[in-house]
């Protein structure tokens, strides 16, 4: 299940303080809630048939056999014959080849033993305790029957998951295994329809937050398989919570991601700043590095918070203050809930570092129209699409007194509950989350790109950390908690249901409705999603 409880004293309702006071609230909605779409995915039923066992036939009784009566006089013992064998007097009459037949025949036997053993058992060298050999007979392995694996992707082009395929089939020369990149485009509905009609794939990538939608098609892990994977001790401990049912992983991640910090190096090296940790820390640098001109228009923003409409990943920034701030986010209507809102919109309403005048966030970066904004580490990618020499680094995302809490988004790879090769699929995903395999996949995409996806494994953080770029998403991996308000995940489903609702609470309030009312909407809203989808409204732990 996914988490969204935070530690620390529940019972302090104001963490995030109320900085809007009434007469900093803006003016009334001129916008109406959007409706919410229904979700079009189709449950899939399992399955099962019970082998009929082979009848044993009786076995015919054998009749008593009749026991001839023995004469009174017995006949000497030079007059006896052994069985089988002729006595003297037949043995003289009898042809002299007739006494070759047997021997011969036990000859041809042996012959045929030989040469059939020597056809059907290999040589098998066998170590001897001085370190010598030598050779017996044993039988050849059966061949292991051929398997075709089919495999949906996401986001890694062919020519990087065929190394590993590759090396996956030089141990396993039976799996053929077919690669296909899926567009993110409706992805999810495609996927599920695929499944539905029995045509989906034996193997699929899908989002964290889409177990609850996807929890009939997703295979546990076989028990062998299972405890060689070890979700609970190699993995962060949200991939592990999140991708588990019954201790038994539904999922291995081959990646991980975190929303992080970007600063512009540059800016804050002229303005004499250093990045901040806190969240006071943040709202100070921002409003000194705000740059406007004299009608009072921002020039450079000093970070994006406090829209929806300009601020890519707003949904994940704004579900993150809400767990920091000790929200229980499947009954977002609390008073912590409320000063979260306020806090996330007094960075537009009060302070002024940003408005709804300014290109998207991700954008405005890349063109040093901002000096900080929040994204996960794929979006340094698109940064240096647009300028490959902007020098920027990340951070760890900035903490509330006395604890660490992280956002976590990232995607992992499972295996279809109806497919005929479970064993072989999950024994590829055993193949895929071994550390040596991480690091090869990391290797080929960095030969494609600035980096490959942050490694999900605790011990091999060490290796990422020091990374100007991707080493705070593995910083935050070990503390990193995570809900049902992931952007980009396009899944038509839960994630983009609750975020609108809660899109429309911020919009609402930005207009001057109450925070109470926004909330309380909104809280209704994510309920009935949460119960669609069979998650209910009961407050997870910290993993």
């Amino acid at each position: 299940m996914i988490d969204s409880n935070s530690p620390g004293d529940k019972n302090n309702n104001q963490i995030f303080p109320p900085w809007v006071t009434s007469s900093e609230q803006p003016a009334k909605p001129k916008q109406t809630p959007s409706v919410q779409q229904q979700d079009k995915s189709v449950p899939i039923e399992n399955g099962s048939k019970q082998a009929d066992l082979p009848v044993i036939p009786e076995a015919n009784p054998v009749p008593p056999s009749s026991i001839p009566s023995i004469s009174p006089d017995v006949p000497k013992e030079e007059e006896l014959a052994a069985p089988g064998v002729p006595n003297e007097a037949d043995f003289v009459k009898e042809s002299p080849f007739k006494r070759l037949i047997p021997i011969l025949g036990v000859l041809l036997i042996i012959g045929l033993l030989i040469f059939l053993g020597i056809k059907i058992f290999p040589k098998l060298t066998i170590k001897s305790e001085e370190g010598g050999s030598s050779t017996t007979p044993t039988s050849t392995k059966t061949s292991k029957k051929p398997v075709t694996l089919k495999y949906w992707g996401l986001w890694e082009p062919e020519s990087i998951t065929t190394q590993l395929i590759a090396e996956y089939k030089k141990e396993n020369p039976e799996v053929t295994i077919e690669y296909s990149q899926q567009s993110p485009k409706d992805y999810r509905e495609r996927l599920q329809s695929a499944l539905a009609r029995g045509e989906g794939p034996d193997v699929f990538r899908f989002h964290n937050s889409w177990v609850p939608m996807l929890k009939k098609e997703l295979a546990p892990a076989p028990t062998d398989i299972n405890s060689a994977i070890n979700l609970s001790v190699n993995f962060f401990p949200i991939i592990a919570k999140e991708l588990t049912l019954n201790n038994q992983a539904l999922g291995v991640p081959i990646g991980f991601d975190s929303l992080m910090l970007f600063y512009n190096t540059k800016i804050f090296n002229q303005a004499g700043k250093t990045p901040p940790d806190t969240w006071e820390e943040l709202r100070k640098t921002a409003i000194d590095l705000t740059v406007k001109d004299v009608d009072g228009r921002i020039q450079t923003a000093g970070v994006a918070l406090g829209t929806t409409n300009n601020i890519d990943h707003w949904s994940d920034i704004f579900g993150l203050m809400m767990i920091q701030n000790g929200v229980d986010l499947n009954q977002p209507n609390s008073e912590t809930a409320q000063d979260a809102l306020k806090f996330y919109t007094i960075f537009k309403t009060t302070d002024k570092v940003w408005d709804e005048t300014l290109p998207p966030s991700v954008y405005a970066f890349a063109t040093e129209k901002v000096a900080m904004i929040f994204a996960p580490s794929w979006q340094a990618h698109e940064i240096r699409k647009i300028d490959p020499k902007l020098d920027f680094k990340t951070l760890p995302v900035p903490q509330l007194p006395g604890q660490k809490v992280g956002w976590a988004t990232y995607w992992a790879e499972g295996v279809w509950s109806k497919s005929d090769n479970q064993k072989e699929a999950w024994k590829f995903l055993q193949f895929l989350s071994k550390k040596e395999t991480l690091i090869s996949f990391y290797n080929a995409a960095s030969q494609r790109r600035q980096f490959g996806e942050p490694y999900p494994r605790l011990d091999l953080v060490s290796q990422l950390e020091q990374d100007p770029i991707v080493g705070a998403a593995v910083k935050q991996g070990s503390y990193a908690k995570s809900w049902y308000l992931c952007s980009r995940t396009w899944d038509n489903g839960i994630n983009d249901k609750i975020i609108k609702y809660f899109e429309d609470a911020v919009n609402g309030f930005l207009q001057g409705e109450t925070a109470v009312d926004v909330l309380s909407i909104a809280a209704s809203g994510v309920s009935q999603v949460l119960s669609q989808y069979g998650v209910g409204t009961a407050q997870t732990t910290t993993p």
